[in-house]
């Protein structure tokens, strides 16, 4: 029972009337999404991974400037990249075929584009002057310091897992609550150590063990995309069910031209986990990218350097109006996916949640 209770008060807290999340979606999601989907009652997200903290501090004042609601801040804590030339000049000898198509070569070095939230004091500092309300962290975990820091400033912090281990050390950590995060979620797989084991957990069994062992609330989160999924979810304990892919298509989404039709397409009943976009494993649409052939953790660069290369041929190849080399993320649920504002989005979802639990007790 009072697990139970303590998965319920989170929302509560944040004043958050739909059990549902927004996932953040860093490059896809937006200030205007987060807003309108904060605004009809869920809780909206925006990625911050992939700027600065003056970029993301932009983000969050937008975003304040268009709602009231609470808004959920995603940060990237992978370990910070060690350079390897020599395995980076292979992987761009690799990728110099595709580069060819479009009359060019590959760059001549890669850079490490995005910075680890470990190691980035300036976005530390930010946050916890801007104080967004929830503050979740992605590949990891950052140090009791800047959790306490975090903390005094009044926002809520969660964490994805993959796992029971990964989860554990969140709890210890002091964190507020887990996102459960299953195998078939789209994006960047959170796994902590990408070169380590992965069990590969689907999102039901991940959530149903996370809630019987942790005594902090869980947020489902993978291949969920209508109102079944989410009483699903909420039935084995969730306190909230995470979205993302459900919003790619909305009209707030960054997803360009060649995204949206691929995920209208059959390629959204195929989607992959390859390493080769980015680095470590991704769940995504199959493109001319992701056919490269597979690669091994001790090919691809580390993260977030091999997606300098995957962004640079992206952009060329984008400009010759091919958007096959684009990193088009995607959960397993991509096929159910639905076009229409953010908030129309949310509204729709809302109502098949209750219509599920009308029409099945059970999942009420």
């Amino acid at each position: 029972m009072a697990r139970s209770a303590a998965q319920h008060r989170l929302l509560e807290k944040l004043g958050v009337r739909v059990p549902i999340m927004q996932a953040p979606m860093a490059g896809v999601s937006t200030p205007e999404m987060a807003a309108a989907v904060s605004s009809a009652g869920g809780l909206g997200s925006i990625g911050v991974g992939a700027t600065d903290a003056a970029g993301a501090r932009a983000m969050i004042r937008a975003v304040r400037e268009r709602c009231s609601g609470a808004l959920h801040v995603n940060v990237f804590c992978h370990a910070p990249a060690i350079a390897d030339v020599t395995r980076e000049a292979a992987w761009l000898e690799r990728l110099r075929p595709e580069f060819a198509r479009f009359g060019q070569g590959p760059p001549a070095t890669l850079r490490e584009i995005y910075r680890s939230f470990l190691a980035d004091p300036e976005m530390q500092a930010m946050l916890v002057e801007e104080r967004p309300e929830v503050l979740s962290f992605h590949f990891g975990v950052p140090g009791r310091d800047v959790i306490r820091r975090l903390r005094s400033a009044g926002i809520t912090l969660l964490g994805s897992a993959t796992c029971l281990r990964e989860a554990a050390l969140l709890e210890a950590a002091g964190l507020d609550g887990v996102i459960a995060q299953g195998y078939e979620a789209g994006g960047h797989r959170g796994i902590f150590d990408p070169d380590g084991a992965d069990d590969r957990l689907g999102t039901l069994a991940l959530t149903r063990v996370l809630v019987q062992r942790l005594d902090i609330p869980v947020i489902a989160a993978g291949g969920i995309m209508d109102g079944a999924g989410i009483a699903a979810a909420l039935a084995l304990g969730a306190c909230a069910a995470s979205l993302g892919t459900a919003f790619v298509l909305s009209t707030e989404s960054l997803a360009d031209e060649g995204y949206r039709a691929a995920l209208q397409s059959e390629a959204a009943y195929h989607t992959v986990m390859p390493r080769a976009i980015s680095g470590p494993p991704a769940r995504c649409l199959p493109n001319r990218f992701t056919r490269l052939g597979g690669a091994t953790a001790d090919e691809v660069p580390a993260y977030p350097i091999a997606y300098d290369a995957g962004k640079r041929l992206h952009a060329i190849a984008r400009t010759a109006g091919e958007f096959g080399y684009g990193a088009q993320w995607a959960g397993q649920g991509a096929p159910l996916c639905r076009t229409g504002a953010a908030a129309e989005i949310l509204q729709a979802l809302a109502a098949q949640l209750d219509t599920c639990r009308a029409e099945t007790p059970l999942l009420g």
